[in-house]
């Protein structure tokens, strides 16, 4: 994929979030590291709806600006996807939004460590909630940096979701199962509770982690909550 490609998906996705309701005014920020370790990011203050090729940026690791309007500045929230790629070297795109549902449980300083889902057990595994972190601020990527090993998908508490990956669209549809994974449980609950998947059912889906050619990292069993 080209740059100008890239800069087209980047732009794509961002629409695809403000559309489904996962960012609002100038919510979110996405980030793509490039072959040179570059990083072509989303500038600040911008909603995802407006969004264009030109718009985005450029920059190095410390953050200076190598192409792009001159009166924009990266996401505020460059340093949180700066620590990730830092401590991840198989890290490619980072993808952080407001997913309501998600978002809820973060509000609600609740992890989702309940293994339920076929498709979020295999694709993700538990997903923790990372502390509370002031935003753009050093806090943030402190708070996270205990997860990055083992989660390409965290909670922010009180703020959104984070989700990480080899390539941009994979790390997006991270954050679409993620999506659908919290609304199921937040339905569930409703209906009396959602039913865990059996350990042995899980080990099995693990596995199948290979045929499918899932990329990234998994906690396996180690959230895992017994009945």
């Amino acid at each position: 994929m080209n740059i100008g490609e890239l800069k087209e998906q980047v732009c794509d996705i961002c629409h695809k979030m403000w559309q489904l309701g996962w960012v609002a005014s100038n919510d979110g920020n996405v980030s793509v590291k490039l072959e040179d370790g570059t990083f072509l990011v989303t500038p600040t203050g911008i909603s995802k709806s407006y969004i264009i090729p030109e718009k985005l940026l450029i920059i190095t690791k410390d953050c200076s600006i190598i192409e792009g309007v001159p009166e924009y500045r990266p996401s505020s929230e460059i340093k949180m996807h700066l620590r990730c790629y830092q401590d991840r070297d198989d890290v490619g795109a980072v993808v952080h939004a407001h997913p309501p549902a998600a978002t809820a449980f973060a509000v609600a300083h609740l992890p989702m460590d309940r293994y339920t889902t076929i498709e979020s057990v295999v694709t993700m595994g538990s997903v923790p909630l990372a502390p509370y972190a002031t935003p753009s601020t050093s806090e943030v990527p402190e708070s996270i940096a205990p997860y990055l090993q083992e989660h390409d998908v965290l909670l922010l508490e009180n703020h959104g979701a984070l989700a990480i990956a080899c390539d941009l669209l994979t790390a997006y549809y991270r954050m679409e199962t993620l999506e659908l994974w919290a609304k199921t449980s937040i339905y569930a609950h409703i209906l009396g509770g959602a039913k865990e998947i059996s350990r042995e059912n899980i080990d099995r889906l693990c596995r199948m982690r290979s045929d499918y050619k899932v990329t990234g990292r998994h906690p396996g069993y180690k959230h895992y909550r017994e009945e």
